[in-house]
């Protein structure tokens, strides 16, 4: 039997990216995508509690069947994995987004949060994410990297509880490929005043990114030398350092 592999993300289920991840995720096995209706960029973990959910076939073909969700994507996986899946997925999917998950941005991501979702629900995943926002980027040197770390990890499988965030500078190819950590770094954000409607104050956010941790080893330091980064990355927001230090006090 082949592999059965759940794909989302958080641009919508028609973003290039997840086209792409579709294309190169199908020469390993049975692909179901389960993806937002609409962009739901820097979600994050959040989910649907207040309503009802809405889930569509878009599409079914050989070896792939399409879903819309108007859902988060961490909706996405609960809803992919209980009801379209049919059987337990080997690997569960997400991205190929357009823009950078590196560093701090995992924190923001619904693209991570939906592999740590399904980390968390037992399941190997895998994130991917390309260093170009645009809707047309080259993602040439995403499919290429995304082709090699399946195969690997559908060989070789994932610690519990371990999922992976693999992120590609842009352009047509990449250097190589490091496992290394995620660097420490931050946004300075801010929500800029846009107007006034009806009496409500319009605000949009505005920022940078800035990042002084970026030495051998880290995610940024390998991005901006053109290798594709994979981190290694669990749910544990635990500071274990600090849990025998606090209790002593």
């Amino acid at each position: 039997m082949r592999p059965l592999i759940l794909i989302t993300n958080d641009d919508g289920y028609e973003s290039n990216g997840l086209k792409s991840l579709v294309e190169v995720a199908s020469r390993y096995g049975e692909v179901v995508v389960v993806a937002p209706k609409h962009n739901s960029s820097g979600l994050s973990h959040s989910i649907t509690a207040v309503r009802p959910i809405r889930c569509k076939k878009i599409e079914e073909r050989a070896n792939c069947v399409i879903y819309s969700c108007d859902g988060t994507p961490v909706d996405c996986v609960k809803i992919g994995v209980e009801h379209y899946c049919g059987r337990r997925p080997d690997v569960v999917l997400s991205g190929i987004n357009h823009g950078s998950n590196a560093s701090i941005n995992v924190v923001y991501s619904g693209t991570m949060a939906a592999v740590m979702e399904a980390s968390m629900l037992g399941y190997a995943a895998i994130g991917f994410s390309l260093l170009n926002h645009s809707h047309d980027a080259d993602l040439t040197a995403s499919m290429q990297v995304a082709d090699k770390v399946i195969a690997k990890v559908l060989r070789e499988g994932l610690p519990v509880g371990v999922s992976l965030n693999v992120n590609i500078p842009d352009g047509e190819s990449v250097e190589g490929i490091r496992v290394c950590r995620q660097s420490d770094a931050r946004w300075i954000d801010s929500y800029l005043p846009r107007g006034e409607v009806d009496g409500e104050v319009l605000y949009s956010l505005s920022g940078y990114f800035e990042c002084s941790d970026n030495g051998p080893g880290t995610d940024q330091y390998w991005l901006e030398r053109g290798y594709a980064t994979v981190v290694p990355t669990t749910n544990d927001f635990t500071a274990h350092e600090w849990v025998a230090k606090w209790g002593e006090k």
